[in-house]
């Protein structure tokens, strides 16, 4: 079982920076991909960048350019850098962790994220 805490949430101006932390915990599988997705009031929620335990990543393309996705193995940690922030980047953000071989997949609680002037 793995268990995902995220923070790093909050109140960001368009144009700004945010970086959002995802500390997991528990037994990790040979293969597995950890990720953003957001989620906004009447929206699905929707996948934002991932980043495999081989270390590639991958953005949606309505944020590249904008926001990073990291790891640091040692802390057991995935990064969210979001730059260049958007009033439509408003949304609830939640870490995701998903096995490749086993078909596992956890949540967490989520973070809001608000980007207003």
């Amino acid at each position: 079982q793995v268990q995902l805490v995220e923070s790093g949430g909050g109140l960001g101006q368009p144009g700004g920076s945010l970086r959002l932390s995802c500390v997991a915990s528990g037994s990790f599988h040979r293969a597995f991909s950890m990720g953003w997705h957001r989620q906004a009031p009447g929206n699905q929620r929707e996948l934002v960048a991932q980043i495999t335990s081989g270390g590639s990543a991958y953005y949606e393309d309505y944020v590249k350019g904008r926001f990073t996705i990291s790891r640091d193995d040692a802390k057991n940690t995935v990064y969210l850098q979001m730059n260049s922030l958007k009033p439509e980047d408003t949304a609830v953000y939640y870490c995701n962790y998903r096995s490749i071989l086993g078909r596992y997949e956890t949540w967490g609680q989520g973070t809001q994220v608000t980007v207003s002037s």
